[in-house]
């Protein structure tokens, strides 16, 4: 099982909508992560607007092609897309981090 951490950052006039949002993800939405692979999957959101991402998949690249085939991921991104810094999609910016150190 692979372990995936991520960094986004979230526009600090849109923080607490964003927070709302998380509060009530769709439930397609969240079947949609479940059946493409997504497990554990957790957002930390930092006051500054950082947000850290954490998942566990078998393969991390397959679980973004298989969310990225799906129509309610297509509709879930563009109405998320106004909440971050960055230009691109909100999947497509997600970098995974290096990990250095894992203590099981």
């Amino acid at each position: 099982m692979q372990r995936v951490c991520f960094l986004l950052k979230v526009r600090e006039d849109r923080k607490d909508e964003y927070r709302e949002r998380h509060a009530a993800v769709w439930p397609e939405m969240l079947a949609a992560l479940s059946e493409a692979g997504w497990h554990n999957y957790s957002l930390f959101l930092r006051e500054d607007g950082l947000l850290v991402g954490y998942l566990e998949t078998e393969d991390f690249d397959a679980a973004r092609e298989a969310m990225a085939a799906t129509e309610v991921n297509g509709r879930w991104q563009r109405e998320m897309a106004e909440f971050f810094e960055q230009p691109e999609a909100p999947d497509e910016a997600m970098a995974p981090l290096t990990e250095l150190f894992h203590l099981a």
